[in-house]
């Protein structure tokens, strides 16, 4: 049988689509300029060294198109597509953490308190540049996650580069089964209530709840909500959250598209559950996404103090849409806007009071928050962003109204 060349396959592809649109300036130019790729397709297919499959050259081609865009759009084969259904974006079972790219850079916007990679000394900002040795420049996230997942007990080396650091760095992690506990929380001193939240997940609104309420009975009257390393989670999740710390039926977030249908805007409830502490809020680079929403509420509200150092910068609404032959495409349709209007999208929520501490004194926080023995020589860190959270509620400074 006589093979039907690839570009007049294409050509004809093309012609039975916009067969169905009327043909506009718009329309005419793309049509044009879709004439130079299904040129230099055939080229490839005529001259290239070796026989390539249509489907191979079509699906590259696609995958760098929905790359051009943005670090989070991806076009994806069947097989990366049905990963989507078993594996929520950027974060890994095994190892506990969660990863974007940025700067085209594959990077850990945040390890989980308590898993392996945390225990580890895996710190937000680190770029990973290889996986068991293999360069992970090109790699789409999806990919990446089919690299570092593995059957529990089993080991991966990731290299990273960490900034401030010589060289690079290599941390060999055992994968595990990863059990998030998203809420914890304490009484300080000076009634002061201690709320950590990991990881917005179904239950975490109601757990909140559960926490302040037990808080109350404790005769909490200040509160620090420790956002740092949380990378994020479930939109709705942390609206009933904000939900519980501004009442009134007040704007909480709006969502805006190009499509006028994605547009939408959310509130929080009529009324408020529990007092209206003082609030400190306590976020780093690991703070993402849905940890930005609410840092970024309370602080449009002037409900509480934000304090720490400058969150991820994550404030995009990516739609999974399937396509023909099994594959998908990955695409940010809409943009988060907080109550004041403004993005957090790449920019990220700056704190009112800015804490930094060392990198080096992150990772020994870590290993002491895990209960991990300090090495010979090593002395205990203190909690700088923490202490001064708490010399801030100490001051007596009023409650903020929301």
């Amino acid at each position: 049988m006589k093979r039907i060349s690839s570009k007049y396959l294409l050509m004809s592809m093309f012609i039975i689509v916009f067969g169905f649109l009327s043909f506009s300036g718009t329309t005419t130019k793309m049509y044009d300029e879709l004439k130079l790729f299904t040129d230099t397709m055939s080229l490839i297919q005529t001259n290239y060294v070796e026989e390539v499959e249509p489907k191979k050259l079509i699906y590259g081609a696609l995958s760098g198109m929905a790359r051009s865009l943005d670090p989070y759009s991806q076009f994806m084969e069947p097989d990366m597509y049905k990963e989507t259904k078993v594996e929520t974006e950027g974060e890994f079972g095994g190892l506990g953490i969660r990863i974007e790219i940025k700067d085209e850079i594959l990077t850990v916007v945040a390890p989980i308190e308590g898993t392996p990679a945390y225990r580890k000394g895996v710190l937000p900002g680190d770029r990973i540049v290889k996986i068991d040795g293999k360069e992970t420049k090109g790699l789409s996230l999806l990919e990446a996650v089919k690299r570092l997942r593995g059957p529990k007990g089993t080991s991966v080396t990731i290299t990273v580069y960490r900034e401030g650091e010589k060289d690079l760095l290599d941390f060999t992690i055992e994968r595990d089964i990863i059990k998030i506990d998203s809420v914890k929380y304490k009484m300080l001193s000076d009634n002061i209530a201690y709320l950590k939240i990991n990881e917005f997940t179904e239950k975490t609104a109601a757990d909140v709840d559960s926490a302040l309420t037990d808080l109350e009975k404790q005769k909490a009257n200040k509160l620090i909500i420790d956002l740092r390393n949380d990378p994020g989670g479930l939109l709705n999740t942390c609206l009933d959250v904000c939900s519980q710390f501004v009442g009134d039926g007040k704007l909480l977030l709006s969502i805006k598209g190009r499509d006028k249908k994605m547009n939408q805007e959310f509130r929080s409830g009529k009324t408020l559950k529990h007092a209206q502490w003082p609030i400190v809020v306590l976020i780093n680079k690991g703070s993402a996404s849905a940890s930005e929403i609410l840092s970024g509420v309370i602080q449009d509200y002037k409900r509480g103090v934000i304090m720490g150092t400058k969150s991820w910068g994550k404030g995009s609404v990516q739609t999974v849409i399937p396509l023909s032959d099994g594959c998908g495409l990955r695409l940010t349709t809409a943009k988060y806007y907080l109550p004041s209007g403004r993005s957090i999208h790449e920019i990220g929520i700056t704190p009112d009071t800015v804490v930094e501490m060392t990198k080096e004194d992150e990772v020994k926080l870590m290993m002491q928050n895990d209960g991990i023995p300090l090495k010979a020589g090593d002395k205990a860190v203190k909690d700088l962003q923490l202490e001064k959270a708490i010399d801030t509620l100490k001051t007596g400074k009023p409650p903020v109204k929301g």
